[in-house]
């Protein structure tokens, strides 16, 4: 598992000061960082290897911007192309978020899902969370 320490910005509030729903796919997005590198160390966007499929995110508590929040990523069920990404928002000792992505390896020039190399499903398989 991963995790990432977010300082919530007061822009990323909404009119009710809780922190706001469109931040936290970002934020998401951020801790699913170190999982970019095991496919591409180097992050160049000219030669990615991923695309996101699906994304989902169940909001379960209230959070505010005065407080830091940890994003905690781990890799779910590997398949042949594809795999999902698991993610939690912590805040304060509560769990105020649960996401759920899918990414592909895909290749862009041929426009198509190719398998994910055995060696990078060992690497993801070390990071597994339920």
């Amino acid at each position: 598992m991963f995790t990432l320490e977010i300082e919530p910005r007061f822009s990323d509030t909404d009119a009710l000061g809780h922190i706001s729903n469109t931040s936290l796919p970002v934020w998401f997005e951020q801790g699913r960082t170190p999982i970019f590198r095991i496919f591409h160390p180097t992050l160049e966007v000219k030669t990615w290897p991923l695309i996101l499929a699906r994304l989902e995110i169940d909001l379960l508590a209230q959070s505010y911007w005065h407080m830091p929040v940890e994003i905690r990523t781990g890799i779910g069920e590997i398949g042949n192309s594809s795999f999902r990404v698991i993610q939690e928002a912590w805040q304060d000792g509560k769990k105020i978020a649960r996401g759920v992505s899918v990414l592909i390896h895909f290749d862009y020039e041929h426009e198509k899902s190719v398998p994910i190399p055995e060696e990078i499903k060992a690497k993801l398989a070390e990071h597994a969370m339920e």
